[in-house]
C-alpha cells in the first residue's frame, strides 16, 4: 500500500487550470482499483492519495502520468507501507510483514 503526498509547486491558478484533467485521471485510477481514497490537504497546498499496486515502480509510473505532474504544478512524495491492519472494507488489502 502507498501514501502519495502531492505538494503544489505552482500558484493555485495554475493548479486549477489542470484540475479537470487531474480529476479525470483520478477517476481512471479508481476505476482500475488502484486508488482507495484521495483529497486536498488543508490548507490547500497539495493533496493525499491512498493507493495499492503490485510494486513501487508501478505507483511511480502512475504518478508520472498525473496531469498535475505533466503540467509541472506538483511534486509527489511516495511512501510505501505494509497495511497489517485495516477497516473491514479494506480487508482485501491487508498484508503480512515480510
Amino acid at each position: 500500500m502507498f501514501v502519495l503526498e502531492l505538494t503544489y509547486t505552482a500558484p493555485l491558478d495554475a493548479v486549477d487550470a489542470v484540475l479537470d484533467a487531474h480529476v479525470a485521471w483520478l477517476d481512471e485510477q479508481y476505476d482500475r482499483g488502484v486508488f482507495l481514497a484521495s483529497g486536498r490537504k488543508n490548507p490547500r497546498d497539495g493533496g493525499v492519495i491512498l493507493a495499492v499496486a503490485e510494486d513501487r515502480a508501478r505507483i511511480e509510473e502512475i504518478a508520472a502520468g498525473d496531469p498535475f505532474v505533466v503540467a509541472g504544478v506538483c511534486a509527489y512524495r511516495i511512501t510505501e507501507f505494509v497495511a497489517t491492519k485495516t477497516a473491514p472494507e479494506l480487508a482485501r488489502h491487508r498484508q503480512t510483514p515480510g
